[in-house]
């Protein structure tokens, strides 16, 4: 395969650029998720996928799943899975002098100060409607005239409570004016801030990396499949999961529903490399811009593992292995979870600055990920019988070979 083929080489096209950021865009906190899910990623399924693939909507969240095989409980079932829930802000009070007091959820709290949110208030008077409230901004301290002398010199920080939202309220009634206007706690509250390109060539940056990226990819492999012609034993369901920010309890309904033989979660990762201030914990070097990771510990199948592993090494596919210890802090736990039996993996990319305004992602490495699924898909189709290789090839350590010592030389490649 030559680079001109392979997409993960090259920048990424300006219209996929376009569908990841619209979304990415998309207004979907933690229990409102049909913005993404109804809004975008619905009509894009639509769009492209055969008349015989179905898909499925669920009562008690917004989640989709995009079936190839609908009914055939014969095929090895496959669920690829993104989340599209975002981690929200919410208000918690409105003050006398008009301040609206808000959650910060699993945002640091000195994150948030001073940038910009839109309010999305549903209408009291008539349920189910909502409003949005752009011009507001994140505050905690005012000016720093305000603050002591440990909160200058950075000894002491920003509690979560001090934070509120900031509408310029001003003049009569403050608290009142707020009231007029049918804000209630429990509203959302997201930050403004769509993803742009980067200074530097193909990265890209803003909020809500976490994890629209993981929908975008399971989106783009639907398409690929799709324009492949599709699958015969392979049954692929992609799922776009809800409830994940908050103990990954959307995709254990549909592992509980669908009943996946392998799950594949798409999800962010870290950029170890470039985290500040953790050195020391001599994590696994993963990079931003050296390929997707797989995440291997925990529940992670050795069996699928070796598969994604050889196809992307078949490809020539640039891929980082995850250590990921008693969990895989994705939705890859959602057989677990649900108590279904099944193989499973977690597949990401590193990102930097997580759960802020101003994420960071490589798009090189989202491509790379594309297509490892694609192709690790279209293996497992190619397969005798993908039930019995997965029941009858589990490793076996009491049959590892002795490795002897190996000497100090250097590969070639390392020598140059």
């Amino acid at each position: 395969m030559t680079d001109t083929a392979k997409p993960w080489n090259s920048p990424m096209p300006d219209d996929q650029f376009a569908l990841m950021r619209e979304i990415l865009a998309a207004p979907s906190p933690v229990g409102l998720e049909a913005a993404m899910t109804y809004g975008v990623l619905k009509p894009h399924f639509e769009r492209f996928a055969p008349k015989s693939w179905q898909l499925r909507q669920f009562m008690g969240h917004a989640g989709v799943v995009l079936d190839t095989h609908p009914g055939r409980d014969d095929l090895f079932k496959v669920m690829i899975i993104g989340h599209a829930d975002k981690i929200r802000m919410q208000v918690r009070s409105i003050g006398d002098d008009g301040k609206i007091w808000i959650n910060s959820d699993s945002f640091l709290p000195n994150v948030l100060v001073g940038h910009e949110v839109t309010l999305f208030s549903e209408d009291p008077e008539a349920p189910g409607s909502y409003r949005r409230i752009e011009g507001g901004t994140v505050e905690a301290l005012g000016a720093i005239h305000f603050s002591d002398p440990a909160q200058r010199n950075g000894e002491k920080g920003i509690k979560k409570e001090q934070l509120y939202l900031d509408l310029q309220i001003h003049g009569e009634n403050k608290k009142q004016q707020v009231q007029n206007l049918g804000v209630r706690p429990g509203d959302a509250i997201l930050f403004d801030r769509p993803i742009r390109h980067g200074f530097s060539p193909d990265t890209f940056y803003g909020a809500y990396l976490d994890n629209g990226l993981g929908c975008f990819v399971t989106a783009e492999v639907a398409r690929l499949i799709a324009e492949s012609g599709g699958t015969e034993q392979v049954r692929v369901m992609f799922a776009i999961a809800s409830y994940e920010e908050i103990g990954r309890f959307g995709s254990r309904v549909l592992a509980g529903e669908l009943e996946p033989d392998a799950i594949i979660a798409v999800d962010v990762n870290h950029d170890y490399v470039a985290a500040p201030g953790i050195g020391d914990r001599r994590m696994q070097p993963l990079e931003m811009g050296k390929g997707f990771t797989m995440s291997v510990g925990a529940i992670a199948s050795e069996q699928l593992n070796r598969i994604v592993e050889k196809t992307a090494r078949e490809q020539d596919i640039p891929m980082q292995r995850d250590i990921v210890g008693v969990d895989t802090g994705t939705d890859g736990m959602a057989g677990v979870l649900a108590a279904v039996d099944c193989v499973a993996t977690s597949i990401g990319f590193p990102i930097r600055n997580m759960h802020t305004i101003s994420e960071t992602g490589y798009t090189r490495d989202v491509l790379a990920a594309i297509h490892a699924i694609t192709h690790t898909v279209k293996a497992l189709d190619a397969l005798p019988d993908p039930h019995r290789e997965f029941r009858d090839h589990h490793p076996r350590l009491d049959q590892a070979g002795a490795l002897d010592h190996q000497g100090a030389d250097k590969p070639d490649a390392d020598d140059k």
